[in-house]
């Protein structure tokens, strides 16, 4: 199925019945044939998003740069990243010799401090997550046709139906997900088997990583994202929901 046209910015909406096919065709497929049809399918079009937390952007990053070295990279700079996050770019920008795009809110900390209180991300993290995350995130994906995610189905209840091709409703183009169908565990023995690098914050009790103030440690029996907007209702950033 060609989805993607000439013109990288323009891009063809499947139908239901298109994508049914599809995500059909590549449930049996390994997470790096996926990246390959990705590669294949979308060409330039195509970039990959890996936030230096998540094991499993971690692990598509290693998979990815192995099909295709120069694939394009980006990042969320929300400016209230863990040092240990940038610590894990940087050892990833030196193991994989990529150049990975930056995207920050159009509004510092300072600004957003003055025009919108102390502690945004208290009192209305939606509309934090929004200015931090959301927009750039958009602004990283104009001009293309796809986006590679590290979405996986045993993350939330939110992402139990996660496919590994998905029109993205929210940005206008398509969502590959290649770990949709991986476990926890999967990744876990892909990052080790492959000497990957990885946040260090997962050693101490963070199996989530995000803002430094929206982020804590996990406790025993706690779901993996618990420590992820904790204490209020909130379970997404929204570029996924």
């Amino acid at each position: 199925m060609v989805v993607a046209t000439q013109n990288p910015a323009q891009v063809r909406k499947a139908t239901a019945e298109e994508l049914e096919r599809l995500n059909e065709s590549l449930s049996t497929r390994t997470p790096q044939e996926i990246i390959q049809w990705a590669i294949d399918e979308h060409g330039e079009g195509l970039i990959l998003a890996c936030s230096f937390g998540g094991i499993s952007g971690m692990a598509l990053l290693d998979m990815a740069v192995k099909i295709k070295p120069d694939i394009d990279v980006f990042y969320l700079d929300t400016d209230f990243l863990f040092p240990e996050t940038l610590e894990t770019r940087d050892k990833a920008m030196q193991r994989y010799n990529i150049k990975p795009l930056a995207f920050r809110s159009r509004i510092d900390p300072q600004q957003q401090a003055h025009e919108y209180g102390e502690e945004l991300w208290k009192n209305n993290p939606d509309l934090c997550c929004a200015m931090r995350k959301v927009e750039p995130n958009q602004r990283a994906l104009e001009g293309r046709t796809a986006w590679i995610t590290g979405l996986r189905r045993d993350q939330a209840n939110t992402r139990r139906n996660v496919q590994p091709v998905t029109w993205d409703e929210k940005f206008g183009l398509y969502k590959i997900s290649p770990l949709a169908q991986w476990d926890e565990k999967q990744v876990w023995r892909y990052i080790f088997q492959n000497n990957v690098p990885y946040n260090p914050l997962h050693d101490q009790g963070y199996p989530s990583i995000g803002c430094t103030n929206c982020t804590r440690r996990v406790g025993v029996g706690e779901d993996s994202r618990a420590g992820r907007w904790s204490g209020i209702a909130k379970t997404e950033c929204g570029l996924h929901r």
